[in-house]
């Protein structure tokens, strides 16, 4: 079940591995994203660090981690197609994958009923 952050970043969690991204929301309201600044493999992040920035033709916005460990793998695919994550932001748009330090830092973190609500 992913899990949602009140930064808009999405969380789905297999055994120790985050896989991150943008939620749909947060890229209706970006517009169309031209550019994104992807964090460092190998480095360690705590929850709620500031991690890139995603620009698009209206704005440019931080990144953040919704839970804390090592940043494993980053998705390259968006650094020359970053459209990807206007056209598929919860599946294929992902943006990094951490080892987690703590798997209940994910419990802190909002089901998608939640998360709409705040959107609302």
């Amino acid at each position: 079940e992913k899990k949602y952050s009140k930064e808009h970043e999405w969380a789905l969690l297999d055994n120790e591995i985050a896989t991150i991204g943008i939620t749909d929301h947060a890229q209706a309201s970006l517009g169309d994203i031209v550019f994104i600044e992807l964090p460092i493999i190998g480095t360690l992040i705590n929850m709620g660090d500031q991690v890139g920035v995603v620009e698009s033709v209206k704005a440019a916005s931080d990144l953040f981690s919704p839970v804390g460990g090592e940043i494993v793998q980053v998705n390259n695919e968006l650094i020359n197609n970053p459209q990807i994550i206007n056209n598929d932001p919860e599946n294929n748009g992902w943006y990094m994958k951490i080892k987690i330090n703590h798997v209940d830092e994910i419990n802190e973190l909002m089901n998608l009923d939640e998360y709409k609500k705040i959107v609302k």
